[in-house]
């Protein structure tokens, strides 16, 4: 799940169409903060952990208390305005959204289940409680299940045909093609796909980082998902990881703790 953080937090200062374009550009910077893709990756972790053995309904119940508890804790951490509004409702319903925030979130579901099965039910449910929209879904599914498969062994050609296969992603077009006229989308539609590419291109950890953030678009969410499925297939360089964890309060640094302790 540090990966999903890094690359929030690497591509934040490049969001809103400030990519570079290029992967020549400095890793981490006095803007190299987290953003409420951080703030959301760990309410969903700490939700999920806290709903092993739980039945849908009682998971989505503490998808949602846990959403808002961190959301209202951190509340200038850049979220959409209809989510901003979610999370202060007192009885917050799901509005449909095919935002990309269904994807950014999810990357725990990749790391606490011992099945694809198991790993795409909380995915769902993660979503369901706000992103409702199939394509919402989708995304939160298809991020999660690229990192369940890193994580277990899979190869980059098994990871493309199972997304493609299952999802209908078009994961045709190289990073070249995509670059020049990609611009900042917040759809799971325009940001899952790209993100998926710039992992399988890229050729490290960091690589990955730097392909997604040379792609620009929703840089911090791209760069937060890519980041997610690479850590789960490269691992993350030490000297990045301590890096992030600076970066990080240590309310947030303890769910990241927790979430090590349930994998081992």
């Amino acid at each position: 799940m540090m990966g999903a953080i890094l690359g929030d937090m690497i591509g934040a200062p490049y969001e809103f169409d400030r990519s570079p374009k290029t992967k020549e550009f400095p890793l981490f910077s006095r803007y190299s903060q987290y953003t409420d893709d951080t703030v959301m990756t760990i309410a969903v972790a700490e939700a999920l952990m806290n709903a092993r053995g739980k039945t849908d309904a009682e998971t989505k119940a503490l998808l949602v208390a846990g959403m808002q508890k961190w959301g209202r804790k951190y509340p200038d951490a850049g979220y959409g305005c209809m989510f901003y509004e979610w999370l202060f409702q007192d009885d917050p319903e799901p509005y449909c959204s095919f935002g990309n925030g269904s994807a950014m979130r999810v990357s725990a579901a990749g790391w606490l289940y011992q099945t694809l099965e198991e790993t795409r039910r909380a995915a769902r449910l993660s979503a369901e409680v706000s992103h409702n929209h199939p394509e919402g879904i989708k995304g939160a599914e298809a991020t999660a299940s690229a990192i369940f498969l890193a994580r277990t062994g899979a190869d980059k050609a098994q990871i493309r045909a199972y997304i493609v296969g299952g999802f209908g992603y078009d994961l045709s077009r190289t990073c070249d093609e995509i670059r020049p006229a990609y611009t900042h989308v917040e759809s799971c539609q325009k940001t899952v796909p790209e993100a998926i590419t710039a992992f399988l291109e890229g050729e490290s950890f960091e690589d990955v980082i730097r392909t997604a953030v040379s792609l620009g678009g929703d840089c911090d969410t791209l760069t937060c998902i890519a980041g997610g499925i690479a850590e789960a297939f490269y691992g993350v360089p030490e000297e990045m990881r301590q890096e992030g964890l600076q970066r990080l309060p240590e309310d947030m640094r303890a769910v990241l703790n927790r979430l090590e302790a349930c994998r081992k």
